[in-house]
Formats: C-alpha cells, sequence, structure tokens
C-alpha cells in the first residue's frame, strides 16, 4: 500500500475528503496554524472552478460553489505558469462583494495560500490552504505546505486520471474497429454536464457532497463503455433495433462492467475511492424504478442514486440529440416525457424536478454541445424507452 510518513493514500480510506483530513491532521503536527485545506477542479468545458473537497478545522466549509477562472486574472496567471499565490492579511487584501471573498471574510481567515494542481501539463484545479493568523505562510511554512500539497495533487491526479484513461480506451478500441456511433465526445460531455446538474439539484435529498457530485459527473462519461463490444452493424444501424439486436445491445451494459473491473483489477486500482459508484453507473443506468429495466429488473431502492441520475441524464440526452432514425426533440417536450416516466414510477421525480428546475442550463448545454446537424426525419410514435438502449 502506498503511504506518504504512515497516511494510506489509497485504500483503508473511503474518500478523497478522508485522505485530505488525515493529511491535513498530520499537517498540524508541524503547522499548527492551519484551518482549512480544500480543493477546486476545474471544468474546462464550462470554465468553472468548482468545490471538490475539503477538511475544515475552523470554521465553516463553503460548498455547491463555482467560479468563472476567467474572472480572476490572478488565479489564471497561475493556472498558465504553475506559480502559488500567498496572501499575508486577507482583511487587507481580498475586498468583498463576491460570495467567495464574503465568505472568506466571514470565517475570519487571515492568511492563505493557493497552489495550481497539474497532471503532467494540464491544469486540474488549485489548493486552497487558510490560517486565522496573518503572515503564516514564510517561505520556510511554504515549502513543507507545498510537500504535503504534492501527495494530495497525487491523490486526485491518480483517480481522474484512471477514468480519463478509461474514456481514451474506449475512443481507441473504436477508431480502431473503425465505429462512429453517435457516442461522440460532445454526448459524453453533454451526459457528464447534465449529470452534474441532476446531482446538485438531488444533493440536499441524498446527502451528496461535492465530492460525490463530481465523481458522479466523472464517471457519467463511461456510463456505455460496453458499446466498444457491441456489432458495428448493430451499433450503427441507421434504423430502429429488431428485438434479436435489441438483446444484443444490451449486452453493452455487462461488457462495460466487465471492462471496468478488468481495467481496474490491471492497473491495481480495484480499491480506487467511489469505485463502487462508478461500476454502479454503468450496470444500473437502464434499470427503472418499476422494475421494468435492464439487464437485472432492479427495482426501487435497489438502483443507487448515482445510476438513477444518470438514467435521467442519458434519457434526456437522447431525446434532445439527433439519432440515425430521429430529429432531436425540442427541451420543453424533452422534459415532458421525463415527468411523463418519473409519474408511471419509471425515473426519479427528484432527478426530474431538478433537471427541470435548470432548464435554462440544461437548455444551453443542449445548444453549446450539439452534433453536427443534418436532415432527418421527424420522430413518429417513439418513446423515451423506445429510443434508449
Amino acid at each position: 500500500m502506498l503511504k506518504f510518513n504512515g497516511i494510506p493514500l489509497f485504500g483503508n480510506v473511503d474518500s478523497l475528503t478522508g485522505r485530505l483530513e488525515l493529511l491535513h491532521n498530520r499537517m498540524l503536527e508541524s503547522i499548527p496554524g492551519i484551518a482549512r485545506i480544500a480543493c477546486a477542479l476545474y471544468d474546462t468545458d464550462t470554465d468553472l472552478l468548482k468545490t471538490f473537497i475539503n477538511s475544515t478545522h475552523q470554521g465553516h466549509a463553503i460548498v455547491s460553489y463555482e467560479y468563472p477562472l476567467s474572472a480572476s486574472k490572478s488565479l489564471q496567471q497561475m493556472s498558465r505558469d504553475g506559480s502559488c499565490r500567498v496572501i499575508d492579511d486577507i482583511a487587507t487584501d481580498i475586498p468583498p462583494g463576491t460570495a467567495h471573498s464574503d465568505w472568506l471574510l466571514k470565517q475570519g481567515y487571515r492568511s492563505s495560500l493557493t497552489l495550481p494542481i497539474f497532471n503532467g501539463q494540464q491544469f486540474m484545479g488549485f489548493i486552497f490552504v487558510d490560517s486565522r493568523q496573518t503572515g503564516v505562510f514564510t517561505d520556510a511554512v511554504q515549502r513543507d505546505v507545498v510537500m504535503f500539497c504534492n501527495m494530495i495533487t497525487m491523490t486526485i491526479s491518480n483517480e481522474i486520471s484512471t477514468v480519463r484513461a478509461l474514456l481514451a480506451t474506449a475512443q481507441a478500441a473504436r477508431q480502431f474497429a473503425d465505429l462512429r456511433d453517435f457516442e461522440t465526445g460532445k454526448h459524453l460531455t453533454r451526459i457528464a454536464q447534465f449529470s452534474r446538474l441532476i446531482a446538485k439539484g438531488v444533493a440536499d435529498q441524498f446527502g451528496l457532497s461535492d465530492e460525490k457530485v463530481e465523481h458522479i459527473c466523472l464517471f457519467a462519461s463511461l456510463h456505455d463503455i460496453g458499446k466498444i463490444g457491441i456489432p458495428d452493424r448493430i451499433l450503427l444501424k441507421p434504423s430502429r433495433l429488431t428485438a434479436d439486436e435489441r438483446t444484443i445491445m444490451r449486452e453493452h451494459v455487462n461488457k462495460g462492467v466487465q471492462i471496468i473491473l478488468k481495467v481496474l483489477k490491471d492497473s491495481q486500482l480495484d480499491h480506487l475511492s467511489d469505485a463502487q459508484s462508478m461500476l454502479n453507473i454503468v450496470a444500473c443506468h437502464h434499470e427503472f424504478l418499476d422494475g421494468s429495466g435492464y439487464p437485472k429488473g432492479l427495482s426501487g431502492d435497489q438502483i443507487p442514486v448515482e445510476a438513477r441520475i444518470v438514467t435521467v441524464a442519458d434519457i434526456f440526452d437522447a431525446l434532445t440529440s439527433k439519432r440515425p432514425y430521429k430529429a432531436p426533440w425540442e427541451v420543453p417536450a424533452a422534459i415532458e416525457e421525463l415527468e411523463r416516466m418519473a409519474a408511471a414510477g419509471k425515473l426519479d421525480t427528484f432527478c426530474v424536478s431538478a433537471l427541470k428546475a435548470q432548464l435554462e442550463a440544461a437548455t444551453q448545454i443542449v445548444t453549446r454541445f450539439r452534433d453536427t446537424e443534418e436532415n432527418t426525419p421527424e420522430p413518429q410514435g417513439l418513446t423515451a424507452e423506445a429510443l434508449s438502449y
């Protein structure tokens, strides 16, 4: 097991938040003034920094917060050149007026150190370290903090890199097989963005942390990874599938689970934090609450919340996107169809309501990440169940 000063980086701690808290406690042994450590991830598709994980010993954590990177010149510069930022007196140097600065001042934090997170050359986000004392981050303290933050970066990078490697493997397999199905990069982006909207909307209802929300967003892109094992003649068929073809297509769920399990085992990452959520999404995103879904016919609470979220996101995308045999539905009509399915007991009502509550944001995602349009026939009598394979 990989450890840092006796702290397990992987395994025995069931979340990144738990590992961050262990590292924070160890940091306090040599730097007692550290009140808070928090990590924010950067989303290149939306230019947003999003709260992710935190360990807060003094003050109250800020959660479910987003901020455009382009709105901060200093953070932009750090994301480009890898520099750090030290603020010795927050009350003097940080003007009030934004949700984050007002929160920061209210917590009584007086000094801070901000470090960018990189995975190789790729910028991933920031680590924020705060103290309730002024002038804490001397050169010597900075060196010690950076050492700990390198461990934090390692844990985050490892998990995100694994998921991205899985996606890259799937894409390479498709290219090698000359597959050109509708599971485009834009589709994967839309699924991730819709899933985040829904997850944030039901976070209070289901007790989802910022870490859990981001994992759902990240793992949502893997939901159909098993389709790389489906024959081209079925995957690319320009018309509705026959009953036999639909049976073969549905095997993509079990194939996807097998792929995820093998990659995690071969990479010795089967103990990856929240690996179960990843598997739940792949295995259960075609299950319906009334037991009419597949492959296992699960119902009710047997279906994990992360799978319920991705199911709604996936069907919404299927409805609002072009398919070889149909034109995209308008967003209001798609929402009505989701509500019909929720009323019939198939979809989670909270998840559908959460998406409807973010109708403007969902519409922007549909528009911004739309696939190239072609002339296609209007949908005739197709329901969401018929569209979702």
